[in-house]
């Protein structure tokens, strides 16, 4: 039988209220994607002066290669899903979002940590009890496993290595790390790529095309050339800045190893298709990138092609397109060099380029304060931090997944008769516990007998003395070496930055000596601190009175502390403070009316912090006024004292 009136026009009117409500939302859409649209066209005009000025200086004028880099922003742009629209804009509204003292950052290899990235998914409930909301995920893009160099040597800027998943993985992880607050870092390798990448393979078969993309030559004479000028990298494994490579008989340039070959962004083409290749990265969720061996990018005869003008050009330009397509996105560049080299890549505050560096050298004079327990080289490198303007950011971290080298500013240390290869020697042969008073327990990593020039590998615990205590079941060295990995913790993170944790720092992870027994891993040191994740260790951080829980808990209650007081800001006020006593550090912070001073003895012996503060303080850790005055330290003890002004 047929509907009655009633019913259909009550059916009727329902439709219609769902056409009307449909429509509204079209139009809605429709507005928002006009405004978003908008607001990109207005960021690029904004910026196109600079853009085009630049390009057409690299690249004399090519107006076709720059409307394709104009048609990529255009693109991506376009492509951006709402989510990370919506992102892009709360951290428009607040700039300075990674320059206070809220983030916490873990450093990982998915594989290590959790198998692959729907594991890390599944296990975000861990990195929130851990506090941790900046999560860098180590090399995932596609690699060659025999000749990967740790996943630095990429086949494909798009896919993810089968193992660990795919790009649909990581745009859920991404999702759901956004939703809990975390912010995701991950390395882009800028240099060079893998000899297995599409556009090697082509032009070992002979296309003119591809092998403009590298640095190709027909014989060794300009290739011999540039070695004239040019420093080895790895001078005993991988030796040369050059591979011939016998299907093209041509000779590549490859500056780390035979198997990386570097870029040639003097083609215009590499610069378009590698900012393709981070566009696309953008979209699938990235926070942050790592721009990996940055310094190297531009090559030029004649020069040690190594922070040459056009790298802080191109530096640029891609910070630009981001700000243009991902305004929420973050440069963070690896510039493995002296402070008076690294700070240039911040750029100006008219014409930005990272928006944050690595601090290296703070970390490698760290390790070397904690050997020779003279806290006077330190003093000299904060101080030149301290210097520096509040907006620059430095990432700070104790451990990675790379070596340590002893990149020390010598010419500072040479007053104190300390010279560049014996002290090297005595670093080394300290952090392997070849010296009476060490218990550390770490590996050397690309030994240069000649130049005795090698770096070192080892955990956090391992280096501080843990794993050789825990070894010989002796507590009071184990209490000895829990105290030293605090107190560099504490001292980690009381600098102005963003502090990063090596996953498994924070429950103790030592040595993994089983890489000796993997014929692909056993010629690289640096794997014995990438072992994979000790899940039943980190199950004995609940267990009262055990390590792992000393050290979780530790470094939980200071997080929090940094995080609640607002003097732990990057935009603090810093100072060295002068405690007449070579192996006592201090330093002092101030912000909105906070004081904050923070003492480290870095003496295996109870010293004193000579100082005479007129103000009255409370103890962070257990709450309790006391002055400032002549302040007694037990071995590697560290005290946090805070005062206000309002």
């Amino acid at each position: 039988m047929g509907k009655n009136k009633e019913v259909v026009k009550t059916e009727h009117k329902k439709d219609s209220l769902k056409l009307e409500e449909t429509s509204g939302k079209a139009k809605s859409d429709n507005h928002l994607e006009k405004d978003y649209i908008k607001a990109y066209q207005n960021r690029l005009a904004a910026h196109m002066d600079e853009l085009k000025w630049l390009y057409y200086e690299l690249y004399r004028s090519n107006e076709q290669s720059f409307n394709y880099f104009l048609s990529l922003l255009d693109k991506y742009a376009k492509e951006r899903d709402p989510e990370l629209r919506a992102l892009d804009q709360e951290r428009m509204k607040n700039p300075r979002w990674f320059k206070g003292n809220e983030l916490l950052g873990v450093l990982m290899y998915t594989n290590c940590f959790a198998g692959d990235l729907k594991g890390v998914e599944q296990k975000i409930p861990y990195l929130k009890e851990c506090g941790f909301n900046y999560l860098h995920l180590m090399p995932i893009l596609e690699s060659p496993k025999e000749k990967s160099d740790g996943g630095y040597a990429v086949s494909n800027f798009q896919k993810v290595q089968p193992e660990l998943g795919t790009m649909k993985d990581l745009k859920s992880l991404s999702a759901s790390c956004h939703k809990e607050g975390i912010s995701v870092c991950l390395d882009f390798v800028m240099n060079h790529c893998s000899e297995d990448h599409e556009w090697a393979v082509r032009a070992r078969n002979g296309e003119k095309e591809f092998q403009d993309r590298f640095f190709m030559f027909n014989d060794w004479g300009l290739p011999n050339e540039f070695e004239r000028t040019v420093p080895q990298v790895f001078p005993e494994s991988a030796p040369g800045n050059f591979s011939y490579c016998e299907e093209a008989k041509k000779v590549v340039m490859t500056t780390f190893y035979p198997y990386q070959w570097d870029l040639n962004y003097g083609n215009p083409t590499v610069l378009n298709d590698m900012l393709e290749n981070m566009l696309f990265l953008c979209n699938q969720g990235t926070d942050v990138f790592r721009l990996d061996a940055v310094p190297y990018i531009w090559k030029k005869l004649g020069t040690n092609c190594r922070n040459l003008p056009e790298v802080h050009t191109l530096v640029r330009i891609f910070r630009m397109a981001i700000e243009i397509v991902a305004p929420g996105v973050l440069l963070l560049g690896e510039v493995v060099m002296e402070p008076r080299k690294v700070v240039p890549y911040f750029g100006s505050i008219e014409k930005p380029q990272c928006h944050m560096l690595y601090n290296v050298t703070t970390m490698a004079s760290t390790w070397h304060t904690v050997a020779t327990q003279d806290t006077r080289l330190m003093q000299h490198q904060l101080g030149q931090v301290f210097a520096l303007p509040k907006d620059m950011v430095f990432l700070n971290y104790l451990r990675c997944h790379d070596d340590i080298g002893w990149g020390l500013d010598y010419a500072f240390l040479e007053q104190f008769s300390i010279t560049e290869i014996p002290h090297k020697a005595f670093l080394n042969a300290y952090f392997r516990g070849f010296t009476e008073d060490s218990d550390a327990r770490g590996e050397l990593y690309n030994d240069d007998p000649v130049r005795g020039d090698a770096r070192l590998c080892g955990t956090t615990a391992s280096l501080c003395g843990l794993e050789a205590a825990a070894y010989e079941k002796d507590e009071r060295k184990i209490k000895e070496a829990l105290q030293l990995d605090l107190m560099l913790h504490a001292f980690l993170l009381s600098q102005s930055g963003i502090p990063v944790l090596y996953s498994g720092d924070e429950i103790g992870q030592e040595n993994d000596y089983s890489y000796h027994e993997d014929d692909i891993k056993k010629v690289d040191s640096r794997y014995l601190h990438r072992g994979n994740f000790p899940w039943d260790k980190a199950e004995k951080r609940k267990k009262k009175g055990s390590i792992e829980e000393k050290i979780f808990t530790g470094l939980k209650e200071l997080e929090d502390l940094r995080r609640k007081h607002k003097a732990f800001s990057t935009m603090a006020d810093t100072w060295i403070i002068d405690t007449k006593n070579i192996h006592v550090l201090a330093f002092g912070r101030y912000y909105e009316g906070e004081k904050i001073l923070c003492f480290y003895n870095f003496a295996r012996s109870e010293q004193v912090a000579y100082v005479s503060e007129v103000e009255d303080y409370v103890d962070f850790l257990n709450g309790k006024p006391c002055k400032a005055r002549d302040l007694s330290l037990p071995a590697h003890g560290f005290l946090w004292l805070k005062t206000s002004f309002v």
